[in-house]
């Protein structure tokens, strides 16, 4: 396809800016189509020193899991030798869900109440598979609104509902300057992951259990619009949700009584997730482990990558761990 259109020049659903059918009707990939292999091949420019960076938690991190899911049953399975060997061992993995630490959110983790899943399809025929097939390999840039926001003054509030507005990431990264190309994946740092693990085991327990509240992306059109007009390829944090939670801290309830305009109400009360999933097509990325690459960044002063991950190649998969490496 040509040029993509702008955020306010894309045609509407339900009073919601919606990119169905700019890749065709069976579409399954999203904004990742943008990873062509001449960007992956420019992208390779971004190497310069060899220095490796793998952005995946532990498979038992967060601990204890988030948002009621269950902790990983990692088990080794053993089975006599022959020729010398005196056992075989395979790993099991019981209870496996697969966003319980480092995530990509899949086109089928979300549908909308008014639209259904991307692109109108079957949640069925979505999944990362397709993605692992596509392959996830180009540039990546960091804002690392963190660092930015401590030198400004204002921490990140880790155990809060600090909402991280579309305006502080368009200035976070002008001031790293750190230009976004199209296709890029945006790595979006806060630091939680370094937080969390510093409260102890009684604290986590509690938080987990508990509603909890994070710092993340604004749930309204200004994000979306931000990510959507840099024509990121995806978008990745290393919060709980990308976008700040609970909802319910920052919108009004979506089923609440609705003065004014329904459809118009309905719209400026949509998560992020739906805006981005389910109409825009943009992949969202969460927990992931920035902590090296930020260091390494604000040494250097150079805040883009190349990025690979490989996706699980399941079908039908609802998301998958990236195993994402960052090389410079």
């Amino acid at each position: 396809m040509g040029e993509l259109p702008g955020f306010d020049e894309l045609p509407q659903r339900s009073a919601l800016a919606c990119a169905w059918g700019l890749w065709g009707p069976d579409d399954v990939l999203g904004t990742l189509n943008l990873i062509t292999p001449e960007r992956t091949v420019a992208a390779s420019a971004e190497v310069r020193r060899g220095a490796v960076f793998p952005l995946d938690l532990s498979l038992t991190e967060p601990d204890p899991p988030l948002f009621g899911r269950r902790p990983l049953d990692h088990r080794v399975q053993s089975q006599p030798g022959f020729g010398g060997i005196g056992k075989f061992q395979d790993d099991v993995l019981h209870d496996f869900n697969t966003q319980v630490s480092s995530q990509w959110d899949g086109f089928r983790h979300v549908d909308g109440v008014d639209h259904g899943y991307y692109g109108g399809l079957p949640d069925q025929r979505h999944g990362v598979g397709h993605w692992a097939r596509h392959g996830i390999v180009g540039r990546a840039v960091l804002a690392d609104i963190g660092r930015w926001r401590d030198a400004a003054g204002r921490p990140v509030r880790q155990d809060d509902a600090d909402v991280i507005e579309a305006a502080e990431l368009v200035h976070c990264l002008a001031d790293q300057g750190t230009p976004v190309e199209t296709g890029d994946v945006l790595l979006i740092r806060s630091g939680w992951p370094a937080w969390w693990r510093g409260l102890d085991t009684d604290d986590r327990t509690l938080r987990a259990t508990s509603p909890m509240r994070y710092p993340g992306l604004g749930p309204g059109a200004d994000c979306a619009a931000a990510l959507w007009n840099m024509h990121v390829s995806a978008v990745a944090s290393d919060t709980p949700a990308l976008e700040v939670g609970p909802a319910s801290a920052v919108l009004p309830d979506f089923d609440a009584p609705i003065d004014g305009d329904p459809v118009v109400a309905r719209a400026e009360r949509t998560t992020l997730h739906v805006r981005l999933l389910v109409l825009l097509g943009i992949p969202i990325g969460e927990l992931f482990d920035l902590e090296a690459l930020a260091a390494d960044c604000a040494a250097d002063g150079r805040y883009s990558c190349m990025l690979t991950s490989a996706p699980l190649n399941l079908p039908g998969g609802i998301g998958s761990p990236p195993n994402a490496v960052a090389v410079k």
